[in-house]
């Protein structure tokens, strides 16, 4: 039963993902959109919990659907009127993007087809040690992120700065 319930929780976390992402980039209106992301952001941390990552589904709700997304939202409703939509696109710039997914869509098929993936139904599931993963993280040693982590950082108070110096322009 438990399987069974799995396998139709996934799809249906799969159906709901591809929903909100279709209606993220197809509706007119930029906070919509936002609030879209946010659903795939959570269908997201939903698949991460029920393949039992419960550490990273946390991180997925507080990192991303918390942080990044609101992040967005201030932005945009700072840089923008409220009622602003986007552009009509043109029937171009339509088949161009269209041509694109399309595209896209062979590639990562190609790719899946060809590729021979391991079976992990074999494998033991191993005990993830959350004091390795921030040792991981924050360590300089030769595999540790401290620099990315940082450059990350850097970034996004580069893009904090830039939104409060647009708003105050206003």
């Amino acid at each position: 039963m438990g399987s069974t319930l799995e396998t139709v929780v996934f799809y249906f976390l799969a159906a709901f993902i591809i929903a909100m992402s279709i209606m993220t980039v197809t509706t007119q209106r930029i906070v919509r959109s936002a609030t879209y992301l946010l659903f795939v952001l959570f269908g997201t941390a939903g698949i991460y919990f029920l393949l039992g990552y419960t550490f990273l589904g946390s991180v997925q709700i507080m990192v991303y659907a918390g942080g990044i997304v609101v992040l967005y939202v201030f932005s945009i409703l700072l840089t923008s009127g409220e009622g602003d939509r986007a552009e009509k696109l043109k029937r171009s710039r339509f088949l161009a993007g269209l041509f694109t997914m399309v595209a896209g869509l062979a590639i990562i098929l190609f790719i899946t087809l060809k590729h021979n993936f391991m079976q992990t139904a074999n494998l033991a599931p191993q005990e993830i040690n959350i004091h390795a993963i921030g040792h991981a993280l924050l360590s300089s040693d030769k595999y540790g992120y401290v620099l990315p982590f940082e450059a990350v950082s850097i970034l996004l108070l580069a893009c904090i700065i830039g939104g409060i110096m647009i708003a105050r322009k206003r």
